[in-house]
């Protein structure tokens, strides 16, 4: 039976990494197999959180399911859509009662029904609930409707990120992790049949500091003083990782960094 191959793309900073899902996303697909396609859009709208605008964009583009972090609600107008888009995932460890989703189900190619999961690490970033009993909450329903589950953990800590994928090894077919902006090289099947790599990178400008202008960066750490963040725009390219999955078991079969020029 043929694999389904994933696409997950990488933190997608501002209008550079937009145009760069926009133009180089269609050949990807067309060229790799690719059935199903997530993207981690926190950063969209201009370096931090989403606008309406931006996520329709988004989707337009191609992607077919758009995942968070911690700069989620930098947009205060994601408020105001987040609870009507069940395509618009925010972390399943916030609180009760927060807007929006953590996980959800989604159709795939061929009638197969493909899980995700949003998870944010506690870790140097935020005092959210446990990611690690979130996903067992989350997978609880989840693994009774498809054996199919792609997990984002948006995490700071490369061990908070190992310990999640090693957790969750034979439980779901894909961790992968996002925040730190640069691209990891420990892709890899875990021995259950999971995979993971620590971190899948970005989606923007790399003649920058994370996607953020240089100078702009330095200046706060040389200062120690507030200073206005501008996405970067030179040297883009599209990050990512591929992933195939035994679309009956759920276990996947291979995974391949994705590491495309825009200009």
């Amino acid at each position: 039976m043929r694999a389904l191959r994933i696409l997950h793309i990488a933190d997608i900073m501002g209008e550079p990494g937009r145009k760069a899902v926009a133009a180089l996303l269609p050949g990807i697909v067309r060229e790799k197999g690719v059935a199903f396609v997530l993207g981690n859009g926190e950063n969209a709208a201009g370096g931090f959180g989403l606008t309406k605008k931006v996520t329709n964009d988004l989707f337009a583009a191609g992607i077919d399911v758009i995942t968070g972090g911690n700069h989620m609600w930098d947009r205060k107008e994601v408020l105001d859509f987040i609870d009507d888009e069940d395509r618009l995932l925010r972390p399943a460890n916030y609180p009760d009662g927060v807007p929006g989703r953590g996980s959800g189900l989604y159709h795939g190619p061929d009638g197969y029904l493909l899980g995700v999961v949003n998870l944010l690490g506690r870790v140097f970033i935020k005092e959210v609930d446990c990611p690690f009993k979130s996903a067992d909450r989350e997978l609880n329903e989840l693994r009774t409707k498809t054996p199919i589950i792609i997990v984002d953990v948006h995490a700071e800590a490369t061990s908070e990120k190992m310990a999640l994928g090693w957790y969750l090894d034979g439980r779901v077919s894909a961790v992968i992790g996002t925040h730190t902006h640069v691209q990891t090289a420990d892709e890899r099947i875990l021995p259950r049949g999971t995979a993971f790599i620590s971190d899948a990178g970005m989606t923007g400008p790399f003649d920058s500091i994370i996607g953020i202008q240089k100078e702009r960066a330095m200046q706060r750490f040389l200062t120690q003083l507030p200073v206005r963040f501008e996405v970067a725009r030179g040297d883009v390219s599209l990050n990512g990782v591929l992933v195939d999955i035994d679309p009956e078991t759920g276990r996947a079969l291979a995974i391949e960094r994705v590491q495309l020029p825009f200009d």
